[in-house]
């Protein structure tokens, strides 16, 4: 499964949800039917209703059996994910993918080193962590992954 969003609060009192977008934009992902939001380690698949984008990388979604500011309380803080097919396996390795620190050119992406606990991407000789925290966006269509990453980081990643 390829996260996509995260929700970040309701949005009214109708089961609207505000999402931060961190894949595809909303006209990408109202394509991407159905959605999944893990509960008790379990993906469950909702449809999109509705959505309409909301500035850059956000949009406020209704979902299907989210009727209400309720239901919308429940999910808020829960990741959104899409399916995980052949097209977004192969996206979510990001081989051939330019890699950019902030704005800063990293690399291209060689391949995936997938240490347990600590996915890491191989760019020339560096190993970058692949985490969550560190991924700004990734359009794939230009095939591109904008990290922050930390201070000197990518120094230690290049002498190993």
């Amino acid at each position: 499964m390829l996260a996509v969003a995260k929700i970040l609060k309701s949005d009214g009192t109708d089961g609207g949800v505000l999402v931060g977008l961190s894949g595809p934009d909303a006209e990408e992902l109202k394509a991407q039917e159905p959605v999944f939001i893990h509960f008790d380690g379990l993906p469950v698949p909702f449809f999109i209703e509705d959505i309409r984008p909301k500035g850059g990388h956000r949009a406020v979604l209704h979902l299907s059996g989210v009727d209400s500011l309720r239901d919308a309380e429940e999910i808020v803080g829960k990741e959104i994910f899409l399916s995980g097919d052949e097209g977004a396996q192969e996206e979510a390795d990001f081989c051939g993918w330019m890699v950019y620190d902030r704005d800063n050119p990293v690399g291209c992406v060689d391949g995936l080193e997938d240490i347990p606990g600590n996915p890491c991407l191989r760019i020339g000789d560096a190993l970058v962590p692949l985490h969550e925290d560190f991924i700004l966006r990734a359009d794939a269509q230009r095939r591109e992954l904008f990290l922050s990453l930390p201070d000197g980081l990518l120094d230690l990643a290049r002498q190993k």
